[in-house]
């Protein structure tokens, strides 16, 4: 493995938070690589040109030697299963993760599970993700390609809406890392609670609706509002409006 690719990999380990990272057993007689130590520059060859950018061969071959997308989020699953830093922990029966694909270029967070997310412990499995598939279907979008999640992996007493420290602390332990890892082009937030959890504000989902706008946590996507599909089930008029708002989007994330 080159320099380069050990850095590549030690930079994104440093970010999810691993301090060490341990050689083979094989070779278990050299000391423990600590994340934080600085990696030696790569030199370049004489008849490389200096450009002070990486080649596409480079980045080939840093994105070849990472580590998988499903093994750190297993990780991050394994470590954090039986998290109880808030009060949802008391009444759930599973964490709620993720669905779909790691690698997708679009991420969609909404809410919070429900109470057949909770059972079956799988985001958008109930009434409202059984909409969300069908008009998925209807564009010719599949599900599994895309990265679903929601802000809360437990469910709210009586399918409350999460408080804001909940959100805070559920965040800080899955969803911002889940941004990390995944990496998605665009982050799709479904409701107004997943819109507010990005921004930081109140979000009028009525208004904000169907614009792209930076993603203050992770700048290197952008964010995309529209309704949650639990609240076009409560107001029928409204489904025209998130079907034209998800073509938008699957053409946005085609063209990427």
């Amino acid at each position: 493995m080159s320099d380069q690719s050990l850095k590549a990999i030690l930079k994104l380990l440093k970010e999810l938070g691993f301090d060490e990272f341990y050689l083979p057993k094989e070779i278990d007689n050299v000391p423990p690589l600590e994340i934080n130590k600085t990696v030696p520059k790569e030199e370049r060859p004489n008849n490389q040109p200096s450009t002070g950018q990486e080649t596409e061969a480079q980045k080939g071959e840093e994105n070849k030697n990472l580590p998988d997308k499903v093994v750190l989020l297993d990780k991050l699953y394994e470590e954090n299963k039986n998290c109880c830093r808030c009060e949802l922990c008391k009444n759930r029966t599973k964490i709620v993760f993720y669905d779909g694909d790691p690698h997708s270029k679009v991420m969609f967070v909404g809410e919070a599970p429900g109470e057949d997310e909770d059972k079956q412990g799988k985001p958008f499995v109930g009434r409202a993700g059984q909409y969300l598939n069908r008009v998925l279907e209807k564009l010719n979008w599949d599900r599994s390609k895309i990265y679903i999640t929601n802000v809360c992996k437990c469910r709210p007493p009586g399918n409350r809406k999460p408080k804001p420290l909940e959100m805070q602390t559920c965040m800080s332990v899955f969803l911002k890392k889940e941004l990390q890892i995944v990496k998605p082009k665009v982050v799709c937030c479904l409701g107004a609670t997943a819109a507010e959890a990005f921004l930081g504000k109140q979000v009028r989902i009525t208004k904000e609706r169907g614009k792209f706008m930076p993603n203050p946590l992770f700048m290197e996507s952008k964010l995309f509002l529209t309704y949650h599909p639990a609240y076009v089930l409560r107001n029928p008029s409204a489904g025209k409006i998130f079907e034209e708002d998800l073509k938008r989007l699957k053409e946005f994330v085609e063209n990427l």
